[in-house]
C-alpha cells in the first residue's frame, strides 16, 4: 500500500518511486524461472555448435555473456511480449508462473488500485528488459529493451483508440537499478499531453520535444518499482558497468476500456465488480498469447504505434 500523501505525489508530478514493492521469494522465483529458461536455450546452442564453451558450472549471466558475444537472439525467448513484425508460428516469448505471480501480486495490484480504482486489467503492452553493458552489445542492436531507452511517454507507444485509457506503468527493479548501470530518468515536470513522437531508432520524443533539461535519474533497489502516468516523459541512461541491468515494464488500465494494442490479449487481474472474472491460471495466460501468436502470423501486419517517418516534426 501506498500513502495518500504517495498518490497526492503521483498525481502532482506524474511518477512514483515506490521501494520494497515485491518481497525476495517473488523475486528468486522469477530469477529462478529465467534461469532455467537460459540453461534450456543454451544447450540448444551447445547442441546446435553456436557456442563454444560448454553449460557446465555457468551462471545465467556468464551464459548471456556468451549469447552477446556469439551474437545469439537470447532477448526475445524471454520477453513476455511478441515482436513489432516478423511474427511467425514460433516465434519464442515467455509466460511462465513465476512471471505470471509477480504481475498479480497483491502489493503490486494494492497499489494500481490507490491509482486507477479497482478493476484493473493487466495491459498486454509489456516487456522485460535486461540491459548488458552498452560496450558489449553488438552496434547493430537498437532494440530498446536492451540499449538505453530514448526519451518517449508510455501513451506514446499505443493506438488512438485508447487516447482516454486510463492506466500506469509500474517499472519493476529486478537487479539494482543505478545511474550507472542504467537506470531511469523522468522530466521533473508534470505532462498531461501527448508530445509528437518519431520514428528514428526506436518510437521517441521528437527532437525538439525532448525535456532533457528537466531530467531527474530514478535510482531504484531490486524489489522497488517507478511507476509512471502515461503522459510523463521517460528514458533510461546508458548502462556503463561491467554487470547487468534487470527490470520488467507491467502496465494496468481500467478493465473496459481500450489497451492501446488490441491485437495482443488483457486479461482481468482485478475486480471488485465481478471478482469471478480475474484470471489466476498462468497456464490460460500463456495459451492466450499462444493463440494470438498463431492468429498474428496468418494476418497482415498490424500496427503496435501511430507514428512514423511522416509523422508532425520527423522530417
Amino acid at each position: 500500500m501506498i500513502t495518500q500523501k504517495e498518490v497526492d505525489e503521483f498525481n502532482e508530478k506524474g511518477f512514483l518511486v515506490v521501494e520494497n514493492l515485491l518481497d525476495e521469494q517473488t523475486l528468486a522465483n522469477v530469477r529462478s524461472e529465467y534461469s532455467d529458461l537460459m540453461d534450456k536455450l543454451y544447450e540448444e546452442w551447445w547442441r546446435d555448435n553456436k557456442v563454444e564453451k560448454p553449460p557446465e558450472n555457468m551462471s545465467f549471466w556468464e551464459k548471456l555473456e556468451v549469447a552477446i558475444q556469439s551474437d545469439l537472439e537470447w532477448y526475445q525467448p524471454f520477453d513476455i511480449s511478441l515482436p513489432h513484425s516478423d511474427i511467425n508460428e514460433n516465434t519464442p516469448m515467455h509466460f511462465g508462473p513465476a512471471v505470471f505471480s509477480m504481475a498479480t501480486h497483491k502489493n503490486i495490484l494494492d497499489m494500481v488500485e490507490q491509482l486507477i480504482g479497482p478493476e484493473i486489467t493487466s495491459n498486454p503492452i509489456q516487456h522485460v528488459r535486461i540491459k548488458p553493458p552498452q560496450n558489449a552489445v553488438p552496434k547493430s542492436e537498437n532494440r530498446a529493451h536492451i540499449i538505453a531507452t530514448d526519451w518517449h511517454q508510455d501513451m506514446g507507444v499505443t493506438m488512438p483508440e485508447a487516447d482516454q485509457t486510463t492506466f500506469v506503468t509500474v517499472w519493476l527493479a529486478i537487479t539494482d537499478a543505478t545511474v550507472e548501470n542504467g537506470c531511469l530518468q523522468v522530466a521533473s515536470n508534470h505532462y498531461d499531453e501527448m508530445l509528437p513522437h518519431c520514428t528514428k531508432t526506436q518510437v521517441g520524443i521528437a527532437d525538439q520535444f525532448i525535456p532533457e533539461e528537466h531530467a531527474i535519474p530514478v535510482p531504484v533497489k531490486a524489489g522497488g518499482a517507478v511507476i509512471f502516468h502515461p503522459f510523463t516523459p521517460h528514458s533510461s541512461l546508458s548502462n556503463n558497468t561491467d554487470g547487468f541491468r534487470w527490470s520488467f515494464d507491467l502496465r494496468y488500465n481500467v478493465t473496459g476500456q481500450p489497451t492501446g494494442r488490441s491485437q495482443f490479449p488483457e486479461f482481468v487481474a482485478r475486480s471488485k465488480r465481478d471478482p469471478s472474472s480475474e484470471l489466476k491460471d498462468w497456464r490460460v495466460w500463456r495459451n492466450m498469447w499462444k493463440d494470438t501468436r498463431k492468429q498474428l502470423s496468418q494476418t497482415d501486419h498490424i500496427p503496435q504505434h501511430r507514428w512514423d517517418s511522416n509523422s508532425p516534426y520527423c522530417a
